[in-house]
């Protein structure tokens, strides 16, 4: 009887019948959607290619997930930038090990070409891979090897806890410029303030056509007296096999050295200049996570790398000049590395240390365009904190600056760098600057050297962000 009435009521009422039959389709159909998209949701959830074993994968910013997963061609050349940064420190590091049980750093799938040992080579396109076995392993996405022995080779030691001569040596060392080029240069710089109103800038660098064997290496020593004045002390010495390593932070120029052993730097300079020769024997501690990694900016024919090996750091030993020799004890110290085509390039650049963190930040650019988007890094005791962005400095007013007549410096300037919710703010006041003419065919230009107090403010990760100390900062003014 109810059946029989359910009928007639909608054949006696058809529009409403119909909606009522179409709302119920479109009802299964949401669902069975829904439901499709849920299991695909948990079989690529599964799916080795992405999770590696581990709770959460990191992935390449801009990747199209599906063609990482498939292999396809969106999929082909990502990669993941200073991946071993990230794995020792920013990820694995102390800062999240409450959070962070383990990282697994792989490669999946990546296109190679092999050779085989045959005349012509005829190479053939493979897939490959590439693990940490015990890493691999500790998030469940260990090999089930049924012969041999599948562990970490001294390469994979390296990769994931470095020893500190293998970080530095990594960090510092030398390359061989891509293709012949005149401007090539490549240098190791410091910096130790041994006074509150007295420091020393020390280059050793090397450059000139290094791969046709026309090139050298010069030790150049700047001492900025108490009373304000600069000296400047050079050594030059023609290019020899073995005056730089490819594999370490070691350097011979002439009879100035550099050695990197167990994290601690030996360094020796000689040079002479007008106030007589100065020899300098200082051992540079750099503070333990205190370093920036390299990056290397290639745009066309312009190529610049960068590294800090130590961000902060303290310097002890002798300085002698003329015969007469001080001690120095614990002094303020900075160190890092640059290479590259320095052909009509100049930079923004400073390094400032606080009471709790240490302030990195710059830019190069080719001259005339001042259009390179900038960053700033904030390094504390746990190592790079954050590293934010901002367009442009601001600066202000006019100062005297030793060295070249008729420079002018700031007298003080600000930038602002943001990351999502993140912003700092850092003003310097202006208080020492020294300028060194520069000319580059028809391009004429003053580098200036500066010495200021900067005061940092503003909100990193939730927490307010506020400090202040003294740093060194560089810059180029236009004639």
């Amino acid at each position: 009887m109810l059946l029989t009435l359910a009928f007639r009521h909608l054949w006696v009422r058809k529009v409403r019948a119909l909606f009522l039959l179409f709302g119920f389709s479109l009802g299964v159909g949401v669902m069975i959607v829904l439901l499709s998209v849920g299991e695909a949701m948990l079989d690529q959830a599964r799916d080795v290619s992405l999770v590696g074993g581990g709770e959460v994968t990191i992935l390449p910013q801009g990747i199209d997930v599906e063609a990482m997963r498939t292999g396809g061609a969106g999929g082909m050349f990502f990669t993941i930038d200073r991946a071993r940064f990230l794995t020792r420190q920013t990820i694995g590091g102390p800062r999240h090990a409450s959070v962070v049980r383990t990282v697994s750093p792989a490669l999946e799938r990546k296109l190679v070409y092999l050779c085989k040992a045959r005349t012509p080579c005829r190479p053939d396109a493979v897939r490959a891979g590439g693990e940490i076995p015990s890493r691999a392993g500790a998030v469940g996405a260990g090999l089930d090897v049924l012969t041999g022995r599948w562990a970490d080779s001294p390469a994979d030691s390296a990769y994931i806890a470095p020893s500190a001569q293998q970080l530095y040596d990594e960090l510092d060392r030398f390359h061989v410029p891509p293709s012949p080029d005149s401007t090539w240069a490549e240098w190791q710089y410091y910096n130790v303030v041994t006074a509150p109103n007295e420091w020393w800038y020390l280059t050793y660098l090397v450059g000139g056509q290094v791969l046709e064997g026309r090139w050298g290496g010069r030790v150049l020593i700047t001492h900025r007296r108490p009373d304000g004045r600069y000296e400047r002390f050079t050594a030059d010495a023609p290019g020899i096999p073995g005056m730089f390593d490819t594999t370490s932070a070691d350097l011979d120029i002439g009879g100035s050295t550099v050695r990197q052993r167990d994290g601690t730097y030996a360094l020796h300079a000689a040079a002479g200049g007008g106030a007589g020769r100065v020899t300098i024997d200082l051992t540079v501690h750099p503070i333990p996570d205190r370093f920036f990694p390299a990056v290397e900016l290639r745009e066309q024919a312009l190529l610049s790398g960068y590294a800090v090996p130590a961000l902060a750091a303290s310097a002890s030993g002798t300085i002698c000049v003329a015969g007469r020799c001080r001690t120095v004890s614990d002094a303020p110290a900075y160190h890092d590395h640059n290479w590259g085509v320095w052909r009509n390039v100049t930079w923004e650049w400073g390094a400032a240390r606080g009471g709790r963190v240490s302030v990195l930040y710059g830019g190069v650019y080719e001259s005339g365009d001042r259009t390179s988007p900038f960053f700033l890094a904030l390094v504390d005791s746990l190592g790079v904190r954050q590293i934010l962005r901002f367009d442009a400095i601001e600066y202000r007013g006019a100062r005297p600056a030793a060295g070249r007549l008729g420079t002018p410096a700031p007298r003080s300037f600000s930038l602002l760098a943001a990351r999502l919710s993140d912003t700092l703010r850092m003003t310097v006041d202006v208080r020492d600057a020294v300028a060194t003419g520069m000319n580059a065919g028809a391009i004429r230009r003053d580098f200036l050297q500066m010495r200021g107090a900067f005061r940092l403010s503003g909100m990193v990760h939730g927490e307010e962000i506020s400090d202040s100390g003294t740093g060194f900062f560089e810059t180029y003014v236009k004639r």
